[in-house]
């Protein structure tokens, strides 16, 4: 198999390899300065003075794109000095050893706590939680208990001869795709129709049969920000109940929204208000509002999440219970993520996320007013919206202007939609903390700068539509 990253062989000429590096670049060493670059592709014979190291290393990521310049990212990429500080003080912390660090294992039990309160746990005391790396953990582990109980409500027919299958939308994000891959479950994908771009309710319980573990429903669509109706898809399992009998049960997979819909959507119902909600997971380092990675996954109650996955060791010292894919990693994230609960509380939040979602609503109406383009989403429910480019447009499409736009240090993703619209190419914005008003004045003015130019072209330029959100200056 080949590598997953690849890299040019250590071949440089030893004249280029002198000529490197300035005799007076980092620290001098006793014979009179650093004269030869290390190699890149084995390690050094001997250590660097960490300046040099330091200097070797940071310059080449100043080839990086600017994280606050990244409209394609969910990732936080803005946070306040104060949780910088706390993070730096907490990274040689490791999350798992609870017994060493309580403190620290406090301070996830109550984010916790927390969230069940935000979701309207039943009882938010009995509810079971735990933070992961970020969503994608959390989906793996909410799909594992869902496959679990499935099992054992099937104890009889499987393995032998029944297969799970999971229903979901196309649009779902791929580590659900991976899980099923990962954990032999079939994937059950509803496709997008027409102007029909997530899961609807009528598709998701026409798909469902007794081997079906779970749904699951999307608050925030990666491809275009749009909620998926939880709502609607709970009562169409509740008359499939009555009809057939068969009990599903639903997983939100709220990356992005359960971090905005509780402070924005307070009448919206999608969370364990729901009685068919088992699950929810959230990622803290989207609208989290935490630098990467941390994520939480929640059930309802102990009963959700089955206790043979709940893994207890003592070799750290103390009985410590573990349901995670990852053992060690550090809690700095976790603290991260009660500092800002802490310091925004509710109204905190509903100003932070607000301001994101009033900046992606007049951003994309002024796109809309330009004639170019035709939106698909308008960021009002996440903070994100997508667009393409108007019908009559013949001289260029998204790729292009994803093109131009890096030329100014933009990176706006431009992609094709999965089945059964692969005719559709957007463009998607995803406004974040940190993303203000003054700079989406900045980004409208780029993009109408470049639209002259690109209205003159005679047809769009050709290009691999596969590479076309690739980073480059």
């Amino acid at each position: 198999m080949a590598p997953l990253h690849k890299g040019t062989d250590d071949t440089d000429s030893e004249h280029f390899r002198r000529l490197a590096l300035n005799p007076f670049f980092g620290e001098a060493d006793p014979v009179g300065g650093m004269t030869e670059a290390p190699p890149r592709h084995r390690m050094p014979d001997g250590p660097l003075p960490p300046s040099s190291a330091y200097q070797i290393v940071h310059d080449e990521l100043m080839l990086d794109g600017n994280s606050r310049l990244n409209l394609a990212t969910f990732v936080t990429t803005w946070m306040e000095p104060q949780a910088g500080v706390l993070m730096a003080e907490c990274r040689d912390k490791n999350m798992i050893d609870k017994d060493e660090y309580p403190r620290t294992a406090e301070l996830e039990r109550r984010c916790v706590a927390m969230l069940a309160d935000l979701w309207h746990a039943p009882d938010p005391s009995a509810a079971v939680g735990c933070s992961t790396t970020g969503s994608s953990e959390a989906c793996m582990l909410a799909g594992m208990a869902l496959k679990r109980r499935w099992a054992r409500r099937n104890a009889d027919r499987y393995p032998a001869t029944a297969r799970p299958n999971l229903v979901m939308g196309v649009n779902v994000q791929v580590c659900w795709e991976k899980f099923c891959t990962f954990w032999e479950v079939e994937p059950r994908l509803v496709p997008m129709e027409g102007d029909r771009y997530h899961l609807d309710a009528a598709s998701a319980a026409a798909l469902c049969d007794e081997n079906t573990i779970g749904v699951v429903a999307v608050l925030g669509s990666t491809f275009d920000g749009s909620y998926e109706p939880v709502a609607e898809i709970c009562a169409a399992l509740d008359e499939l109940r009555a009809r057939t009998g068969l009990d599903v049960p639903v997983h939100v997979d709220g990356a992005s929204g359960a971090m905005v819909a509780p402070f924005l959507d307070e009448d919206l119902v999608w969370d364990f208000r729901l009685p068919r909600v088992s699950s929810i997971n959230t990622s803290g380092h989207k609208y989290g509002l935490v630098y990467p990675g941390v994520g939480w996954a929640l059930w309802r109650s102990a009963e959700e999440l089955p206790e043979e996955l709940v893994f207890r060791v003592n070799y750290l010292g103390g009985d410590m219970p573990t349901f995670a894919l990852n053992f060690s990693r550090p809690g700095a994230q976790v603290v991260a993520q009660y500092y800002t609960f802490l310091r925004l509380g509710r109204e905190g939040y509903r100003a932070v996320q607000q301001t994101s979602r009033d900046v992606a609503r007049g951003l994309s109406e002024r796109i809309e007013a330009m004639g170019d383009f035709r939106l698909l989403t308008r960021g009002d429910q996440l903070p994100v919206f997508a667009f393409t480019t108007a019908s009559d447009v013949t001289s260029f499409d998204v790729f292009d202007v994803s093109r131009r736009l890096r030329e100014r240090g933009w990176l706006v993703p431009a992609y094709t939609f999965p089945a059964h619209r692969e005719d559709l190419s957007v463009l998607r914005v995803v406004c974040r903390n940190g993303f203000s008003a003054d700079l989406a004045g900045l980004f409208i003015e780029d993009l109408g700068r470049l639209l002259p130019e690109l209205r003159r072209q005679s047809h769009p330029a050709v290009h691999d539509k596969d590479a076309a959100t690739a980073f480059h200056h």
